[in-house]
């Protein structure tokens, strides 16, 4: 079971994932219909789940089939707690699995949109329409009801989309109603939430702000925590919640790797040191990072070279101060979940720069404290808000931890990190007053490592080509590039050119993701 930072509200819900790529999805959905949710493996144990107390279960969907060799199942005793069910696809076939029903291979397998004829006396299709656009994906079948339900929708290649037990209150759904493709899938939800299961919407981040204070203050005690301060979203915010819990026993520690952007190491200071009163150790190690960078081309060797550097510097300042009693760090929900992810051994499972022995031999009491580990992204955006940050911080696009050192291609030098901070700095000045930045998933300058030939005046120049890349992205899983007015671009291209000393060309990327990535290192 995943451990918790804060109290949990009473009335909760509890999803089992048994391997859908949707499973994220359903926590999101619930969460914003303002219920707390919670993903945990399929194979928990019954203590763990009565320990929970949940006011309902959701089943996920998975890749697999029922009726395979080593399948994930439900306990059988999960169906007699007396708790509301619903059941996704996959979910759906468990719960005619353990009322001993029958599902089979479908002879036309049903993938993405389809058309679902619900019943009208069914609350979990309350207040939708006869026909509703849903999203399928699926190989599977059922093809004997268990005693004790009934179909309450069905599509052209399913008959069976939709069962219930009323008594029971225990529901399945072979359609997704987590995906945005399901046109009134949060409506379904919605009426399982309230008008099934009787919970009351209840979650918010206000009312985690004061959970998560009173549950810091706690576990903290008269204690002190330190924390690596990036000046990204997750950090950020975690320093401003840990801050409004203990005040000056947070230690905050914000190294200058030379590969920031233009004065953001100002920003940083000027944010939460000068307007916030944090406890802010600036410390500019960017010689440092830069001499160790020297020659370096590969972009896995500058992480690994920017990560070790950072470890480095961070546990020098910290002794200066002493030992601590906690350490605190910025993780989020989805590297909880992908840290006890239930998918397979092909999954790649996160760590975390900051929990490494080095660090850990500094914390007296070795714990560490992670104040938003039940939150996703858009929810620590809505808790930045809370706590006073600026819409530049809690809305900022995503930026990556080795910095400018992987938008720099070829060897990162002081010469190059200039022509790049002032060509992006202009980029996003561009951007942000035509009202396009919060539309973009990310958008931003690379120096490319070659030269051409142009016209300046009356003289050819021989300069440096800077590329833009712009992205829309729900989740960078995927990615389109952004299709951008043509004034825009011309701005951007002739001021970049016109007031950045040694460019000459700015080209803009067009490539999607798949086949290319967001970054280009």
């Amino acid at each position: 079971m995943i451990g918790h930072t804060i109290s949990l509200p009473d009335e909760k819900v509890l999803i089992l994932d048994f391997g859908s790529q949707y499973t994220m999805l359903i926590a999101r959905k619930i969460r914003e219909l303002h219920v707390y949710a919670e993903i945990v493996p399929f194979d928990i144990s019954m203590k763990e789940i009565r320990e929970f107390n949940p006011s309902a279960i959701v089943l996920s969907g998975g890749p697999s089939s029922v009726y395979d060799t080593g399948a994930p199942m439900a306990d059988r005793e999960l169906f007699s707690l007396g708790k509301p069910i619903l059941g996704i696809c996959y979910g759906l076939y468990l719960v005619v699995e353990a009322f001993r029903g029958k599902i089979e291979g479908a002879r036309s397998r049903e993938y993405g949109r389809a058309v679902i004829e619900g019943s009208p006396s069914s609350l979990l299709f309350k207040g939708l329409k006869k026909k509703e656009i849903v999203w399928m994906s699926h190989g599977d079948k059922v093809v004997s009801l268990p005693a004790g339900f009934k179909v309450t929708a069905s599509t052209e290649n399913a008959e069976i989309a939709a069962i219930e037990n009323k008594t029971q209150k225990i529901y399945g759904v072979q359609f997704h109603p987590e995906v945005h493709h399901t046109k009134n899938g949060k409506k379904v939800l919605k009426n399982y939430l309230f008008d099934i299961c009787g919970i009351r919407p209840s979650w918010s981040m206000k009312s985690f702000i004061d959970s998560s204070v009173e549950s810091i203050r706690k576990d903290v005690g008269d204690g002190t925590v330190l924390l690596g301060l990036s000046g990204g979203v997750d950090s950020s915010v975690t320093a401003a919640l840990l801050h409004r819990a203990i005040g000056k026993r947070l230690y905050s520690v914000f190294v200058n790797n030379g590969v920031l952007r233009k004065d953001e190491h100002l920003k940083v200071i000027e944010r939460f040191k000068k307007h916030m009163s944090l406890n802010l150790i600036y410390v500019d190690a960017s010689r440092q990072f830069l001499g160790k960078l020297k020659g370096v081309e590969n972009p896995e060797k500058k992480r690994r070279i920017i990560g070790r550097e950072f470890i480095s510097v961070f546990m020098k300042e910290a002794k200066k101060i002493g030992r601590f009693d906690f350490l605190a760090q910025g993780t989020l929900y989805p590297d909880v979940i992908e840290s006890v992810s239930t998918k397979g051994p092909s999954d790649t499972i996160k760590s975390h720069h900051n929990r490494v022995p080095e660090v850990m031999k500094l914390i007296k009491s070795g714990k560490v404290i992670e104040p938003l580990k039940e939150l996703f992204k858009d929810e620590v955006r809505v808790l930045g808000k809370l706590l006073g940050l600026p819409d530049e911080l809690v809305y900022r696009q995503p930026f990556p931890g080795p910095g400018l050192a992987i938008r720099v291609i070829g060897d990162v030098t002081e010469k190059r990190l200039e022509i790049l901070r002032e060509a992006d700095d202009i980029l996003l000045q561009e951007i942000k007053n035509s009202g396009h930045y919060y539309k973009l998933w990310q958008i931003f300058a690379v120096f490319l490592p070659v030269k051409s030939v142009g016209v300046m005046g009356d003289k050819r120049t021989y300069e440096n080509v800077i590329a833009v890349r712009g992205v829309t992205s729900v989740d960078a899983m995927t990615a389109d590039w952004a299709y951008l007015p043509e004034d825009l671009l011309r701005r951007i291209s002739g001021r970049i050119i016109n007031e950045v000393k040694g460019v000459n060309r700015v080209v803009y990327d067009i490539s999607s993701k798949p086949p290319s990535t967001i970054e280009w290192e």
